[in-house]
């Protein structure tokens, strides 16, 4: 049988979750009404944040050392 390894996330796919996460509960509560409050360019900076920690994160898992 073989070994299994622990899952050991590392701080950019954290980071990554943790941003997707925020994001589309602030996209769903504003289109609900509940956060209307909150400009658009809020919830377009959110999702270049996220998209950015995405495309870091792949890097980071391809990267091979």
């Amino acid at each position: 049988m073989s070994k299994s390894t622990p899952f050991n996330p590392s701080p950019i796919s954290i980071a990554f979750i943790i941003s997707i996460v925020i994001t589309l509960i602030t996209y769903i509560l504003r289109g609900l009404g509940i956060l209307s409050f909150i400009p658009g360019s809020v919830i377009l900076l959110l999702m270049t944040i996220s998209i950015f920690l995405g495309i870091f994160y792949g890097i980071s898992v391809t990267r091979r050392f």
